[in-house]
C-alpha cells in the first residue's frame, strides 16, 4: 500500500550524491553539512550521523535542564553534557531489554554549576533523563519509509 507525499512542508531536507558521504542538510532555515571521517571513506566535512543524534541529546538534555531551573527558580549557572557512544555485548547490559548479541549504548554525563543545595542538583538530574530527545530514543518509534513521488516536471 502506497501512502501519498504529504502537502506539508518537510522538517528537514537532506540531500547529496551519490559520489561521497558528504550531505546537505537544511532544516527550517539552517544549513548543516554531514560527512564521515576519511578513515571511514568520507572527507570530514561535518559531523556524521551518529554525532548529530548525540547532540540533538545533548542539547535537549541541557536546555530542558535549564528550562526547569529557570522556572524554579534554581540557582543554575551552567549546563555541560558530554556524551559517548559504544556498542556493548546485550549480555553485559543488567537493565536491558535485550539479551542477545549487540546493542547502542549512550554514556550521558551532566555538570551542573551553581550554588545548588543537593535537593535542586538531585532533581536536576532527574529532569536531565526526562528531555523530549531521551524519551523519543528510549521509547518505541515508528518510522515510515516511502519512495518519493516522481512529479511530472522529471
Amino acid at each position: 500500500m502506497s501512502t501519498p507525499k504529504s502537502d506539508k512542508t518537510p522538517d528537514v531536507v537532506v540531500h547529496g550524491n551519490a559520489r561521497n558521504f558528504r550531505q546537505e542538510i537544511v532544516a527550517g532555515k539552517h544549513n548543516l553539512v554531514a560527512d564521515e571521517p576519511v578513515g571511514a571513506g568520507g572527507s570530514d566535512a561535518g559531523p556524521d550521523p551518529y554525532d548529530y543524534l548525540m547532540m540533538a541529546l545533548g542539547t535537549c538534555t541541557s536546555m530542558t535542564v535549564g528550562l526547569y531551573a529557570r522556572r524554579k527558580q534554581f540557582p543554575l549557572d551552567h549546563v555541560t553534557v558530554s556524551l559517548w557512544r559504544s556498542r556493548i555485548y546485550a549480555k553485559d547490559c543488567e537493565e536491558c531489554e535485550t539479551t542477545e548479541g549487540m546493542l547502542d549504548r549512550i554514556d550521558v554525563e551532566v555538570e551542573l554549576t551553581g550554588p545548588l543545595s543537593g535537593e535542586q542538583h538531585a532533581k536536576l538530574m532527574e529532569i536531565a533523563g526526562k528531555c523530549p530527545v531521551h524519551r523519543t530514543l528510549t521509547s518505541e518509534i515508528n518510522i515510515r519509509l516511502r519512495a518519493a513521488q516522481k512529479s511530472s516536471s522529471q
